[in-house]
């Protein structure tokens, strides 16, 4: 496993770079994919981002103008914030096997890459990306605004329960370039679309509770973002609603990707570790923010979810 100074030495040796997000895009994979590419720049290297085909409106202004147009041929392979080879989206795959470095920061990284760095302690992967910049050279405003996006959306606008000091520490220094951070606030944790209001009003009332009401289940069907023609772009982040509902500890949203596929978003205080309820359905992620994906009808799916939340949780009461 590299540390921050032997990466970046690393990374001054390449070339000619494709820079890898996952599927299901937020803002983390694409703004430390954004300022890494903007750093490699930097230091006169040819960089681009594989275009990713989910970006979300929210997203896209920060990926598109790094994006590798179609004859493009990488020497070199770095992927960011991407913990499973599995995270790959369909036109990344054809690289699964010549990621010359992986960077990321989910204690359920598999190191896939040639040369790895992980950093679990991290907030986001974005605080990692800083670091491995900052070893590279200054840190321009325009590295810094998509790690700012990168640092925010991880933790919520700092929030979570996984922000520390040095995730603040990290956020002043990249504010202290001159960027555009109202901006970014306002666009990612202050502006809801109509539709994306009622989806979460929808969700809500449908809302199913378990464990004395520390446990809450909520959906989104297919036929619920039809309902309100919701795009991506609504949908993103759903899984922040059900953590914001009082005496609740563990958010599960059930995500409908196509008939009977859903991508489970687990969201945990300190009593539940969702990486271990996810690991047992073949995911993983963070002690308190995981996701896997169930193939099977909603009832059999939550059944299975809920299952391993009891094995995971000391003291649940069905």
């Amino acid at each position: 496993m590299l540390t921050v100074s032997e990466t970046a030495e690393l990374l001054r040796s390449f070339d000619r770079v494709l820079i890898l997000t996952h599927v299901r895009p937020d803002g983390d994979t694409v703004g430390c994919a954004a300022a890494l590419c903007a750093g490699l720049r930097a230091l006169g290297k040819t960089a681009y981002l594989l275009p990713n085909p989910e970006l979300t409106a929210t997203t896209v202004p920060y990926a598109r103008p790094y994006e590798a147009p179609a004859d493009f041929l990488p020497d070199k392979v770095v992927s960011t914030d991407i913990a499973t080879l599995g995270l790959l989206p369909e036109n990344a795959k054809a690289y699964a096997s010549r990621i010359d470095l992986a960077i990321d920061h989910h204690p359920s990284f598999e190191q896939f890459g040639a040369a790895n760095i992980v950093r679990p302690e991290a907030a986001a992967c974005g605080e990692l990306i800083y670091s491995i910049l900052a070893h590279l050279g200054p840190i321009t405003a325009e590295m810094a605004l998509p790690l700012y996006v990168a640092v925010s959306t991880d933790t919520g606008c700092f929030a979570y329960g996984n922000t520390t000091s040095n995730t603040h520490a990290v956020a002043a220094a990249l504010m202290a370039t001159g960027i555009d951070y109202h901006t970014v606030n306002k666009v990612f944790f202050r502006t809801k679309s109509r539709k994306r209001m009622q989806l979460e009003g929808a969700m809500l009332s449908t809302a199913e509770f378990y464990d004395h009401d520390r446990v809450a289940v909520l959906s989104v069907p297919m036929s619920l973002m039809e309902q309100f023609s919701a795009t991506e772009s609504d949908a993103e982040d759903l899984s922040a609603l059900g953590g914001q509902i009082e005496g609740v500890d563990c958010a599960v949203t059930m995500r409908e990707l196509r008939p009977d596929v859903w991508k489970v978003s687990v969201r945990t205080g300190a009593r539940v570790n969702a990486t271990q309820v996810c690991r047992m359905l073949g995911g993983g992620g963070h002690a308190a923010a995981a996701g896997c994906t169930v193939e099977a009808p909603w009832a059999e799916g939550k059944r299975q979810i809920l299952a391993a939340v009891a094995q995971t949780a000391p003291d649940y009461e069905s």
